[in-house]
């Protein structure tokens, strides 16, 4: 009997479905990923319009789905008011700016510069989470008070000192309010330019466009300085509430003021300094902070280019073209004058001065203080740190030198080498002949000593500085004819070093090993130094690049001049990683060549990108691989051990065993018996010679290699720098 018709029409479905299972299976499969496909983009949609729209702590509580009773985040801490003032105007807004940060429940201080020690403090602002304001009149000819005074100096320093960094404020928020009069339209304002300038160069974030108050009520912008000071006010506590609340302001759209743009990312080629008021979010965005207003291109160079893929607006253009026309001119200048350098005889060079106007401008903003046409000095950052109590130079550590007295000057900026180590970058003028103009050693050592002094006095109520050192700083008695350059081409050197000596100074010369013949005529000197930075002639070309063709025979007849010397003489070896620290064994046999008394072997200093060198921080070596290389070369020359140790400058001094007297070391200098055998030798005209164990004094233990202190005087105490962004070894 057959089966019902509706039992057979139900097993043939069930058949079908079977037969077609695959492609339901698949139906099932697609339909449930373009459901959780949509899930997900709604869910993304979702979350992109909390973060858009919604507080933090909102967007925490929707996410657990419930009220938590977790800590309030904390964008600003607190604010500190920085004020410099000559008659009390700058002192009197910061209390009025205070009053009205109280009113916002934010704790306040209102600090005077005059007692503030930027080297000290400064750095702990980054993570203090305080805005700071600073309050800075300029004062005469468009310097800063003399309670600002010592913090400007310092920022200016730390500006351009290498070894800061660009991030060494980096987290550091701040504002700036400069007091000023436009009558003096050359200086308006110039302190708080200086200062919103400097703060930025060390990384640090402005949360506010600089503000301007004019004493000249005819000049005022809102009509006198207090109006001037009430509307900066204004802004200030608006941006304040904003950073207390997390909130991150909008960026400029592009329609600043031409020349005013107060967008421009740091390293994006401009120049000109510009602020955004941009708040501190608590995930802080890893971009880097725009510059401070300013429309001078001298301010940080022009060094930078717009690259190929740069989007140029339109109305710049013209800037552009006149940038790129100017720059063309100077490089056709450039050309013009080392055509003129290599072409020109000494006789009609004569008149020429050595310093130009624009390496005069140059010298000057890093710090020199220039002395006629080709001298200079500077102040050694050891000198100040002696003057605090802080320690000295490696050289107060191997030989006894005062840091504190120690006068550092050149009476010949020109170097007939350029080497990738420079620590001026080449600003200085190259030469393999003096052929300049030539000023007497008479003045030249006048207007060192007066400059030198005027430094020092800078420093005096300086937080810190002791007031014994400060009055022995003011009685220079050694002088480091090393700042920059090679002494030993100033044709007069031997009258130079003979007044030095008059004057109860001694004296340290550092030669570049490229001019035998004037280093054979040399008088008696304190301590003469050969810079041995390489052991082989390609190194030493590759390291030094000379200007001489025969640079190597003059380099070794040079270390053969320095053999037949009686006073103490010194190899310095500048160790670059990678580059002349394999040249152990040529190394060893110039030591046989020169026969020095002593043999400095330092790492290599990093000063910052410079276009003229390849030197970066994987040239540096480490101090462990200073000591494990002098190790090795000791072994090598047996007449020689390791005497002393400078941690600090990645430093350690080879010795002559002649200068180990009874298992003791005796490498420091008696100063006062130095003096007293120059007065015998120039009165005898040089007959009555005498060597470098006439004056030399006991080493004592802590600067001996091995001690704990690792040649650091126990006498001073050790300032270790607080966030420092990168460790340079040398420095």
């Amino acid at each position: 009997m057959d089966p019902p018709l509706a039992v057979w029409d139900l097993s043939s479905s069930l058949l079908s479905l079977w037969m077609n299972r695959f492609y339901i299976y698949l139906g099932f499969a697609l339909g449930i990923t373009l459901w959780i496909c949509v899930q997900i983009v709604m869910k993304k949609q979702a979350n992109n319009f909390q973060e858009k729209h919604l507080p933090g702590t909102t967007q925490e509580l929707m996410a657990n789905g419930h009220l938590s009773l977790q800590k309030k985040q904390i964008f600003v801490s607190g604010v500190k008011i920085f004020f410099g003032s000559q008659t009390g105007t700058a002192k009197g807004f910061a209390r009025i700016l205070a009053k009205a940060v109280t009113s916002l429940h934010l704790p306040v201080a209102i600090i005077d510069l005059r007692d503030y020690d930027p080297d000290d403090h400064l750095v702990e602002e980054i993570t203090s989470k305080n805005v700071c304001a600073f309050l800075v009149a300029t004062y005469t000819d468009g310097r800063p008070t003399e309670s600002a005074e010592w913090f400007c100096r310092w920022l200016e320093d730390a500006a351009s000192d290498f070894r800061f960094g660009k991030t060494h404020l980096k987290g550091l928020r701040y504002a700036v309010f400069g007091l000023g009069n436009s009558a003096y339209s050359s200086h308006f304002n110039k302190v708080g330019t200086n200062v919103d300038k400097w703060l930025w160069m060390l990384g640090a974030h402005r949360v506010l466009t600089r503000g301007e108050g004019d004493c000249n009520v005819v000049q005022s912008k809102h009509g006198s300085i207090e109006a001037d000071f009430r509307a900066w006010k204004t802004k200030f506590i608006s941006q304040l509430q904003a950073l207390c609340k997390g909130e991150k302001k909008k960026s400029c759209g592009g329609k600043c003021k031409k020349g005013k743009c107060e967008s421009k990312p740091r390293g994006s080629g401009e120049t000109q300094p510009a602020s955004g008021a941009q708040g501190e979010s608590h995930h802080r965005e890893a971009e880097e902070e725009e510059p401070c207003e300013s429309t001078s291109e001298d301010d940080f160079g022009t060094d930078d280019h717009l690259s190929p893929s740069s989007v140029v607006d339109v109305e710049d253009l013209g800037d552009i073209m006149n940038h790129m026309r100017k720059e063309k001119r100077e490089n056709d200048q450039d050309e013009k004058a080392s055509v003129l350098r290599n072409t020109e005889k000494n006789e009609d060079n004569k008149g020429r001065a050595m310093i130009t106007p624009a390496l005069r401008e140059a010298l000057t903003k890093q710090g020199y203080q220039l002395i006629g046409t080709h001298s200079g000095v500077k102040l050694c950052r050891w000198t100040k740190s002696m003057l605090r109590g802080r320690g000295g130079c490696y050289k107060h550590t191997f030989y006894g030198i005062e840091s504190h007295r120690c006068m550092e000057a050149t009476p010949s900026l020109a170097c007939a080498n350029k080497c990738v180590f420079c620590w001026r970058h080449h600003t200085n003028p190259v030469g393999t002949e003096w052929r300049w103009k030539m000023d007497q050693p008479e003045m030249i050592l006048k207007e060192a000593i007066e400059n030198h002094q005027n430094m020092i006095n800078q420093f005096k109520g300086v937080p810190g500085v002791q007031s014994t050192r400060f009055e022995e700083g003011m009685q220079i008695k050694h002088c480091a004819l090393s700042l920059v350059g090679e002494p030993i081409m100033y044709p007069e050197i031997n009258r130079l070093l003979k007044l030095l000596h008059q004057c109860g100074i001694s004296s340290f010369l550092v030669t570049n090993a490229q001019f035998p013949v004037e280093i054979k005529n040399l008088i008696p000197v304190t301590q003469l130094y050969v810079s041995v930075d390489a052991s082989t002639k390609d190194s030493l070309k590759k390291i030094d690049r000379p200007l001489f063709k025969d640079f190597w025979q003059r380099f070794l007849d040079s270390l053969k001049a320095l053999a037949a010397k009686q006073q103490r003489t010194v190899y310095r070896l500048t160790l670059v990683k990678s580059w002349n620290v394999d040249e152990l064994q040529a190394y060893a046999e110039l030591v046989s060549l020169g026969n020095p008394d002593f043999i400095e072997v330092k790492g290599v200093t990093y000063c910052g990108e410079s276009a003229a060198s390849s030197l970066t921080m994987a040239n540096v070596p480490w101090h462990e691989e200073v000591v494990r290389f002098v190790r090795e070369l000791v072994t090598l020359i047996p007449d020689y051990e390791i005497a002393c140790e400078h941690e600090h400058s990645n430093c350690l001094l080879i010795a002559h065993r002649k200068f180990k007297i009874g298992g003791e070391w005796w490498t420091w200098i008696d100063y006062s018996g130095f003096q007293e055998l120059m007065r015998q030798y120039e009165e005898s005209g040089g007959s009555k010679t005498f060597s470098a164990r006439d004056y030399m004094a006991r080493t004592p233990q802590w600067a001996l290699f091995g001690a704990r202190e690792r040649g650091f005087d126990p006498k001073d105490t050790r300032y270790q720098r607080k966030n420092k962004a990168k460790d340079i070894s040398g420095c």
